[in-house]
């Protein structure tokens, strides 16, 4: 038999890798799955390159994966096994990709293989929430609550998604609209002005100001070509340095050092962490797992950070919440549920309040920030418009009033 090297993470999210023989490489996931292991590359031993497990990487929307998994969780509770549940929402799929997902898990079902283990082929599709609430579903018997969960917990999120794209599409439409206007003024209207004003030029009367608008208008009219093509070039550099670590760790501090929106911005990861682990802990996973788990889901750096650090907090049988507080991050409020939530050993349910609690005061913040925006894009854009229609109407007063 072939050897395959592998990376898994083991149930406390810890790295591992490994070579193990076996036929193919959905034997492979099979063995490791049934060493409580999660692998995210397989590839044979000696291929340098390495191969991910699952391929191509393939996505979903998130409202038509809420819809699947509430799905699911209705058929099996009603007593339709699992590789006809399967098939039927398989065939009935409206998304494409959803469906062609479907109608492969249902084969790897049928051969035995588990249904978590085939979900975690597709980690676009699978969230690792998911996939563990499912592995923790099927392992406890409740797998039919677990699916439920996720696909509540999925709607939540696709609903906060939502609301806050909304939120924000008036104010990115007023300054998308804006620079177009702008720019349209001084590459095509402001240089029409500028044989106008030759006369005040040569007896030395034209306003500064004036002179500099004209000067970058004819840089824009002559050179704007080079500079799209250097701002594309700035565009390519910038987004492959903040690709790296350092990179995506300085957006994320700079992010929440802009004042209003910094502070909105780290609720709502704090939210979405205080959730997903809540719903995993609700679920029967295990708390270290849980952790490693919420850490990514809060797509924040620093914050991920100080849940790792309260993850070997709890490795060392200490609390959670101390460790969170001496991060600053968490607002002491949430601290405080946390604690009070170890102590009455109800983390689980306090969990998911915390998140309702703190996305409804920030949403509020947020709604008000977003209505203070647009007018103040509308008071800036109607600034510059100001600022070129009085530098090229001053001249030619000036002009009127000297002939």
């Amino acid at each position: 038999m072939p050897t395959y090297a592998y990376t898994a993470r083991d149930m406390t999210g810890k790295i591992i890798n490994g070579s193990i023989e076996a036929a193919n490489e959905r034997e492979v996931a099979a063995l490791l799955g049934e060493k409580s292991l999660f692998p995210s590359k397989v590839a044979p031993a000696g291929n340098a390159s390495g191969r991910s497990l699952f391929g191509k990487r393939k996505t979903v929307k998130g409202q038509v994966m809420a819809t699947f998994y509430g799905q699911l969780a209705s058929l099996l509770r009603s007593g339709v096994p699992m590789i006809r549940s399967l098939n039927v929402l398989g065939e009935q799929a409206t998304d494409p990709v959803l469906g062609e997902i479907i109608r492969d898990i249902r084969s790897r079902v049928e051969d035995g293989e588990g249904i978590g283990v085939s979900m975690a082929r597709y980690p676009g599709v699978f969230s690792d929430m998911a996939v563990n609430m499912v592995r923790a579903g099927t392992e406890g018997g409740f797998l039919e609550d677990a699916l439920e969960r996720v696909s509540t917990f999925t709607e939540l999120q696709e609903d906060l998604k939502g609301r806050t794209i909304s939120a924000l599409a008036y104010p990115v439409f007023l300054f998308s609209v804006g620079s177009v206007v702008i720019t349209g003024l001084l590459v095509f209207f402001v240089p029409k002005f500028d044989t106008m004003f030759d006369r005040l030029r040569q007896k030395g009367e034209m306003p500064w100001y004036t002179e500099t608008l004209l000067a970058f208008s004819t840089i824009l009219q002559s050179y704007g070509w080079l500079i799209l093509l250097a701002l594309a070039g700035l565009a390519v550099f910038l987004k492959m340095q903040l690709a790296s670590d350092k990179g995506k760790e300085l957006v994320d501090r700079t992010k929440l050092r802009v004042p209003v929106l910094g502070d909105i911005l780290m609720n709502l990861a704090v939210a979405r962490f205080c959730r997903v682990l809540g719903t995993l802990l609700g679920n029967g996973v295990p708390i270290l797992k849980s952790l490693e788990i919420s850490r990514s889901a809060a797509a924040n750096r620093l914050l991920s950070q100080s849940i790792a650090n309260a993850t070997e907090n709890i490795r060392g049988g200490e609390s959670l919440a101390m460790p969170l507080r001496t991060s600053g991050y968490f607002p002491p409020s949430v601290v405080e549920m946390i604690s009070v939530g170890e102590e009455s050993n109800s983390l689980e349910k306090v969990l998911p309040e915390i998140a309702d609690s703190l996305e409804k005061r920030t949403f509020r913040r947020l709604d008000l920030f977003v209505r203070l925006l647009e007018p103040m894009m509308l008071l800036v854009m109607a600034f510059f418009v100001l600022a070129v229609v009085l530098a090229l109407l001053v001249p030619v007063l000036k002009s009127s009033t000297s002939l």
